[in-house]
């Protein structure tokens, strides 16, 4: 009997819905693994199929070429590498639905198939709609490279729970395995690491963890798979947000125990910015590319979000594939043309100015005997973002790239955007991020150019761009505080209202001013059919707009006691923008 294993946990990137291409991927993985000496490689959840892959995987046609390819990766097997284990969609009967599952291929064959038991029903996650629970499961007795061992092998939701991990040591499980599809948002890797923690601490068991990285659609996944000792000690972490082959000795002690041990030092995890930071560029890289698109393009206004998504887009995909348009107005500062020209300038980007006063006046022509002389609101500043959306979108039908809208998630919660305006685009980098952690993310960048980034180093952002009040410049001298409160304010009770789902009377008690909280609750409700409407973009909160919060557009809940309006509130919220 041999006295050791060597096992690789392949933290990989997989596209949804290419079997084909993820079939190849894998097999470049396990002869990578084959190479360092492993005697078996473990993928992430779906690895075949992708993750999440919604509806899709209730099609039948997929399930069915997905056992093909399997039934090929295990015959492969017997070519004396590595055994397997792989996510991937399984159906059995012809009416039932399908399970996500974790096979073992070893030896030329499946040796067995796993099914999740825990189905998480959640925020982004909606597997109770496509999948079918499976039984709590038993360990896989395997034998590779004469090291005999008894496998507990987990998927994802199962090490959030308490009864699989137990019923696994309880039949005689001696490791755990968990294949994950776990996808990022602001610590997390706190959250999985105590979850994995109380299992160890539980079984008695070390555990390994193995997930995916790389964008889909909203989500980002960030891979830092990891190994645990039965003493509850990190032995290894592969890096965050890169693919990476983590290899894990595997020995017994002097009980016969299975001691894990990892062939290099853990990878230490970014720090909190760095880590949000690092999301954003991998989730507009992989949206574009994994879309096809050559490119992005967008608006340059000079302005701080503008700014950042211009640096995010040059760090996900290099200078060559990012275009930026400036579509001054006649309330576009001297400083804000200025400071556009400067930013494309550092991050060395196509830059076009366009400037939009004829179609702007001829709008205002045209308009006229309707408008009826009536002062200058929204219906004119509302004009201005319209014209720079089919501005924008005219470039991106031309050419092909796609147009990546630049609002906060601060203007999103509240409605200060414009429908068909600059909420036009296929994507949005700055979707789920606030305007505080906006200047925050900016600054960091000044300072910090992250790994493998595609853009230049140093200050991408001039020092002006971050320190002149936030503005529109849809009319005269506007700001944005014209209108809502100031932004630490107002993220503050946009956090408790959203990611801690609080009610306007618990935020007045936290000590934020009662008309303020009310009018933030009543504009943010007030929003929702906008958001709707809005592109997709990067998931890195509890809480992000879309399935994370489902909330109807119909919703007279904010019209009931709990918000206390009195009658001069509740007419302005009457007449509140609809554009």
């Amino acid at each position: 009997m041999s006295e050791s294993l060597t096992l690789a946990l392949a933290q990989a990137d997989f596209v949804v819905g290419d079997l084909d291409g993820n079939l190849a991927r894998m097999r470049r993985w396990r002869a990578r693994a084959q190479a360092a000496g492993a005697g078996l490689v473990v993928f992430p959840e779906l690895a075949l199929c992708g993750y999440p892959p919604e509806d899709l995987v209730l099609k039948r046609a997929l399930t069915d070429y997905a056992a093909r390819l399997i039934e090929a990766f295990a015959a492969e097997t017997a070519d004396g590498g590595p055994a397997v284990i792989l996510g991937a969609p399984h159906r059995g009967r012809e009416d039932a639905k399908p399970t996500n599952s974790a096979f073992v291929l070893a030896h030329g064959r499946v040796v067995a198939r796993i099914d999740k038991h825990a189905l998480p029903n959640y925020g982004v996650f909606d597997e109770v709609r496509v999948f079918a629970p499976g039984p709590i499961p038993g360990p896989v007795r395997l034998e590779l490279d004469g090291f005999e061992l008894r496998l507990g092998v987990m998927i994802c939701e199962d090490m959030w729970v308490e009864d699989v991990a137990e019923g696994l040591e309880e039949s005689g499980a001696e490791l755990l395995v968990v294949l994950n599809g776990s996808p990022y948002e602001v610590d997390k890797l706190d959250h999985r690491l105590n979850h994995a923690v109380a299992r160890v601490t539980e079984t008695g068991l070390p555990l390994l963890y193995v997930n995916t990285v790389g964008g889909q659609d909203e989500l980002v996944f960030d891979g830092a798979s990891f190994a645990l000792s039965a003493e509850r000690r990190l032995v290894a972490q592969a890096p965050a947000f890169e693919e990476h082959l983590l290899l894990i000795t595997l020995t017994r002690d002097g009980e016969g125990r299975i001691v894990p041990a990892g062939v290099e030092p853990p990878c230490k995890p970014p720090e909190r910015l760095e880590a949000i930071y690092r999301a954003l560029v991998v989730g507009v890289r992989d949206y574009v590319e994994k879309n096809g698109f050559p490119g992005v393009v967008l608006g340059l206004s000079g302005g701080i979000d503008s700014a950042l998504s211009a640096v995010i887009a040059t760090d996900a995909l290099g200078p060559e594939r990012v275009r930026a348009l400036m579509m001054p107005s006649r309330f576009t500062s001297r400083a804000s043309l200025e400071d556009a020209r400067e930013i494309a300038r550092r991050l060395a980007i196509r830059y076009d100015e366009i400037p939009i006063e004829p179609p702007f006046g001829a709008f205002l022509e045209v308009l006229a005997p309707l408008f009826d002389a009536l002062p200058f609101s929204t219906a004119e500043e509302n004009i201005q973002a319209r014209i720079r959306g089919v501005l924008l979108m005219a470039v991106s039908n031309k050419f092909g790239p796609m147009v990546l809208s630049t609002g906060n998630k601060s203007e999103m919660s509240v409605g200060y955007a414009t429908l068909y305006g600059d909420m036009a685009g296929g994507f949005s980098a700055l979707k789920d991020v606030y305007k505080t952690t906006v200047f925050e993310l900016a600054r960091l960048r000044n300072r910090w150019r992250p790994p493998g980034a595609r853009g230049p180093a140093g200050v991408v952002i001039p020092e002006r761009v971050l320190t002149k009040p936030p503005s529109a410049e849809l009319r005269e001298n506007q700001r944005d505080e014209d209108t809502l409160p100031p932004y630490p304010v107002l993220d503050a009770i946009l956090h408790g209202l959203i990611e801690e789902d609080l009610a306007p009377p618990d935020l007045v008690a936290r000590g934020f001013d009662a008309a303020t909280v009310r009018r933030v609750a009543r504009m943010l409700d007030a929003a929702e059919y906008k958001r709707r409407q809005a592109p997709p973009g990067v998931k890195i909160s509890s809480r992000a707009f879309g399935r994370d919060r489902r909330y109807p557009i119909t919703n007279a809940f904010r019209r009931t006691g709990i918000f206390e309006l009195d009658e001069a509130e509740a007419a302005e919220g009457g007449a509140q923008d609809q554009g």
